[in-house]
């Protein structure tokens, strides 16, 4: 799906670094063809050791020149600094992901340029285990082609779904924070573990594997 493509991952702190590992592990792409960012060169040296063959550089222009498809995974608050600094340098076919919480998919294209492709995402936090779930959004200019890349990168940390760009906010709600809902969950169940006379260890241990069964339960067989 992406043997073609260079792909630009810029700003990548933990989800970056996640969908980086998830494409090269998942043989999507080869490391080679992977540009990473960041504003630190020590992080950066420590991404090449772990995925040797990465191309790393704290300079975003020249990150994005051969670019054919751009994964912003920085903090909203550093969008306008980023794009401005980088839009001029993109071409109108490369595919933008974003992963910026918040953001619009018709505020990103006012960024780069009224008909630059862009696809917004908004992943959670188990994706860092490859077990995440992120709902994806086209917006006006991007294609069904597209939005395929754009699944089967984060496909690659967990499973991904189209979803319309209204239901984001939901989305905000439900399965970005849903991950900290279920932590409390599984205290919840520890503690009561622990009154009973259980160690925290292993009553902490039984609720996430009580957690996760029924989780895969659901998902395999789809009640």
């Amino acid at each position: 799906m992406l043997s073609d493509e260079t792909v630009t991952v810029i700003g990548a702190g933990n989800i970056g670094r996640a969908l980086i590992g998830g494409m090269i592990g998942s043989d999507l792409i080869d490391a080679e063809d992977v540009i990473a960012t960041r504003r630190t060169a020590s992080a950066l040296d420590e991404m090449a050791e772990e995925f040797p063959g990465l191309r790393t550089t704290t300079d975003n222009v020249a990150a994005v020149q051969d670019a054919s498809l751009i994964l912003l995974t920085i903090k909203p608050q550093s969008r306008a600094e980023v794009i401005t600094n980088i839009r001029d340098h993109v071409e109108r076919d490369v595919l933008v992901i974003s992963v910026l919480a918040g953001i619009t998919t018709e505020r990103l294209q006012l960024g780069f340029g009224q008909d630059q492709p862009v696809v917004r995402a908004m992943p959670n936090t188990p994706a860092l285990v490859d077990a995440g779930a992120t709902a994806l959004s086209a917006g006006t200019y991007a294609t069904d082609e597209h939005l395929k890349k754009a699944r089967s990168i984060f496909k690659a940390v967990g499973d991904a779904t189209v979803v319309p760009e209204e239901h984001m906010n939901a989305v905000t709600g439900l399965s970005g924070s849903g991950p900290a809902y279920v932590y409390m969950f599984i205290e919840a169940l520890t503690d009561a573990g622990v009154k009973q006379g259980m160690s925290r260890k292993d009553a902490a241990k039984l609720a996430a594997q009580t957690v996760y069964g029924a989780a895969k339960l659901a998902i395999d067989t789809g009640k």
